[in-house]
């Protein structure tokens, strides 16, 4: 909860400071998200719909140095303080960053990563959104934990961070002895990370007051309904590779496994042995999550009943296909498609005068 002081014990509870964490790689929406989310009290306030009697945090933008700086999309923002003037803080939250074609380049910020490890000494809380995880990975706290980042930079993140254990398909992960730890998943899913913040330091009725105001909800299913499969390409077996193309072109045919082994020139048991070993996939799981993500796109696009769609990507059991779609994706057929088909005034065209 909030910390209360000697000065403060009668007149209430001395906000958590908040320190966020500005980097030219930094996206705008979520560090600008996060900042007026946890400041939505004090407009609260304002409006007499405060459920707390003062704000609980104080929010301030901060960098390498105070003034303006340009984020990922060009657009200017005012970093308020450089870290060299704080010497403690409550909460260091690291937003968004859009990776560069390269991907992350480490070192580039000795300083900021210095700075989270002596901040983390001192009590800090130390938080990620999206890939916000790649500046905080650099201080070594995470080794031999886990955490998420966004599912695009899934593979890029274990590659340059081996000892953290990823989890992409996560919204949220609290690591640490503390459970000081915390980074949240895909993009929006910087909702769930200052809902749990609040939540955890407000209270439950302070975080749903703040879901109601912004209309946020919590990811409870997961991001694996999100998450878009693409089967490894990079392992160098031209066989294997040539089986991949095959199939993403005949994937609802009968026994692809077989013609897959067939076209390859290679024994069944051969085939499976290097297939798995170049995609990380046997076969079978390799054609499911293929035929379900074309499912996916069914659902979302046409207006075909579950069952003919089950029919279209390959199985004649509708009820094989149903356990299946719920156990990769997390949701039954028929509510993925309420939650992620384009609703009709969307789809509507404008007339042409």
């Amino acid at each position: 909860m909030l910390r209360a002081t000697p000065e403060t014990e009668d007149a209430g509870m001395e906000p958590l400071h908040v320190s966020l964490v500005a980097l030219p790689e930094a996206t705008i929406s979520t560090l600008t998200g996060i900042f007026d989310v946890l400041n939505a009290f004090t407009m609260m306030e304002v409006a007499g719909r405060s459920p707390l009697a003062g704000p609980p945090f104080r929010v301030e933008i901060v960098g390498e140095k105070a003034g303006p700086l340009r984020l990922a999309s060009h657009v200017p923002i005012n970093v308020q303080k450089g870290i060299a003037g704080i010497a403690r803080t409550d909460i260091v939250i690291v937003p968004s960053i859009v990776l560069p074609p390269g991907g992350w380049v480490k070192g580039r910020y000795p300083e900021l990563v210095d700075w989270v490890r002596a901040m983390h000494r001192r009590g800090a809380l130390l938080c990620s959104a999206c890939s916000g995880i790649f500046l905080l990975a650099e201080s070594g706290l995470f080794d031999g934990l886990d955490a998420t980042v966004h599912f695009y930079y899934g593979r890029d993140f274990a590659t340059a961070f081996p000892a953290i254990r990823i989890h992409p398909e996560k919204v949220l992960v609290i690591a640490g002895k503390r459970d000081e730890l915390i980074t949240s998943g895909a993009s929006m899913t910087w909702h769930d990370l200052v809902l749990y913040l609040i939540g955890r330091h407000a209270g439950a009725v302070a975080a749903q007051a703040v879901a109601r105001m912004f209309a946020l909800q919590w990811h409870q299913d997961g991001l694996a309904p999100y998450m878009v499969f693409e089967g490894r390409v990079d392992h160098g077996d031209q066989a294997i590779q040539a089986a991949q193309d095959w199939l993403a072109r005949h994937f609802s045919v009968t026994n692809p496994l077989e013609e897959m082994a067939r076209r390859a020139g290679l024994a069944e048991r051969t085939f499976k042995r290097r297939f798995t070993a170049a995609t990380g996939l046997s076969p079978i799981a390799y054609v499911q999550r293929i035929r379900v993500e074309e499912a996916k796109r069914r659902l979302e696009r046409t207006e075909a009943s579950v069952d003919e769609v089950s029919w279209q990507v390959g199985y004649e059991e509708p009820a094989f296909f149903r356990r299946l779609f719920k156990r990769l994706t997390g949701l039954t057929p028929g509510t993925y498609r309420k939650r992620f088909r384009i609703p009709d005034y969307a789809r509507k065209k404008v007339k042409r005068r």
